[in-house]
């Protein structure tokens, strides 16, 4: 008895935490004054088929019915807690973009979120970093900003592994502010 009891508290303390977790993320995403990256929602594979085609999704890794599951639960999240985004930004990979379709509505492409992964695009990776960083640099808006983006982007510019949907908060300044994974 006494080790169960031990256990349940164990486990309370355990849900307190991510509960206090949850809401400093919200509190961090209500100031209005950062750079949220979040990766594609679950696309089930690796890397791009072969015919790969930037203008055509039928020929990429695209949302599974749970990733578009998934990207609704991310835009419901932002939405439920009144988090505010200035503008969404996205790669022009068809899963990032129907990620950010389906959590936001509005969004524009900009090719240095695209990924780098695959051999055909790796030689992109030095100039979309460079691309990425000038334009941080120069981003004037107020509000949060949302880039929907891939694992090796998002691990290249903060040197984290990130999950399918899961969202990572930083500051102007790229300081990794918190992170939470939508499922």
């Amino acid at each position: 008895m006494k080790y169960l009891k031990i256990i349940l508290i164990f486990f309370l303390f355990l849900l307190n935490k991510t509960s206090f977790a949850n809401e400093n993320i919200v509190e961090i995403l209500k100031k209005e004054d950062n750079i949220i990256f979040i990766r594609h929602a679950t696309a089930p594979g690796n890397g791009d088929p072969p015919n790969f085609n930037i203008l055509d999704c039928s020929t990429q890794r695209n949302l599974s019915k749970d990733g578009e599951l998934q990207a609704s639960k991310i835009g419901k999240f932002f939405k439920k807690n009144d988090i505010k985004i200035t503008k969404v930004l996205s790669s022009e990979w068809c899963r990032c973009k129907d990620t950010a379709k389906i959590a936001f509505g509005n969004y524009e492409t900009k090719n240095f979120l695209n990924s780098f992964y695959d051999e055909r695009f790796s030689e992109n990776k030095d100039k979309q970093i460079l691309d990425f960083q000038k334009f941080i640099k120069n981003w004037n808006y107020s509000g949060n900003l949302a880039l929907v983006t891939h694992y090796v982007v998002i691990s290249e510019i903060l040197d984290l592994a990130t999950s399918p949907g899961e969202i990572v908060i930083t500051d102007a300044n790229l300081k990794f502010l918190g992170s939470l994974e939508i499922n």
